[in-house]
């Protein structure tokens, strides 16, 4: 389940920069989770195979990489899709083994409600409330990489109790990834819409990964 690092807070801007900043991150989000939908649905059509995780980490953190050097430049925008492209196509022979299984349509649906309801609102609140989040900085960095290491350990030696659990933990911190992420566009803590739309995209799409394996799991589909 890829990751990012999460950088420090930063001072408050000017109300009309940080209006600006919000409505170029979110407008490059909703294109990129578009993209993202495209290369997953093309992914499932071809019924390509998946690349597995040492090539998907691999991209992801390459292209996460590039996206991070050139995200001062319009080539940051080129990277940013690259990076989306590629984790959609990784994401579609996951949705189509899921879409493979009794009732698995119903499954990947609601994992897509799900992760819809859980960013609206509490991106919503963060918007609306304002409130500073940034405490949870160094609990999310923490948590986030027991769970990666743990999750690691669960795929390696095959233990489904504690993929369960991973999904449950990055449930809980993506939802409090959602909140950083968006209280740092609010209070300052993030200048480039470009970086910040990277660090929501990851946490939307690791939160529809681990709905996916729990409704799964759950349903008795998994």
């Amino acid at each position: 389940m890829p990751v990012r690092p999460i950088p420090m807070q930063a001072p408050a801007r000017d109300v009309v920069q940080v209006n600006k900043l919000i409505r170029n991150t979110y407008l490059l989000l909703s294109l990129t989770l578009l993209f993202s939908a495209l290369t997953a649905t093309t992914s499932v059509v071809l019924s390509l195979p998946h690349p597995g995780l040492i090539l998907t980490l691999v991209g992801y953190f390459g292209l996460l990489f590039l996206t991070y050097k050139l995200r001062n430049s319009v080539w940051g925008l080129a990277s940013v899709f690259a990076l989306t492209g590629f984790m959609g196509l990784t994401l579609g022979p996951i949705i189509s083994t899921y879409l493979g299984l009794p009732n698995g349509g119903q499954v990947v649906t609601m994992a897509f409600g799900g992760t819809a309801a859980i960013f609206l609102g509490l991106s919503a609140y963060a918007l609306t409330s304002r409130k500073d989040f940034s405490f949870l900085g160094g609990f999310l960095f923490a948590g986030v990489l027991v769970a990666f290491l743990a999750g690691l350990v669960a795929v390696f030696f095959e233990m489904p109790g504690l993929s369960l659990a991973v999904s449950t933990m990055f449930v809980l911190l993506m939802s409090g990834m959602i909140l950083f992420e968006t209280s740092r566009l609010v209070n300052g803590g993030e200048t480039n819409y470009i970086i910040a739309t990277v660090g929501l995209y990851v946490a939307i799409y690791n939160l529809f990964l681990s709905l996916l394996h729990l409704i799964g799991a759950f349903s008795g589909d998994d």
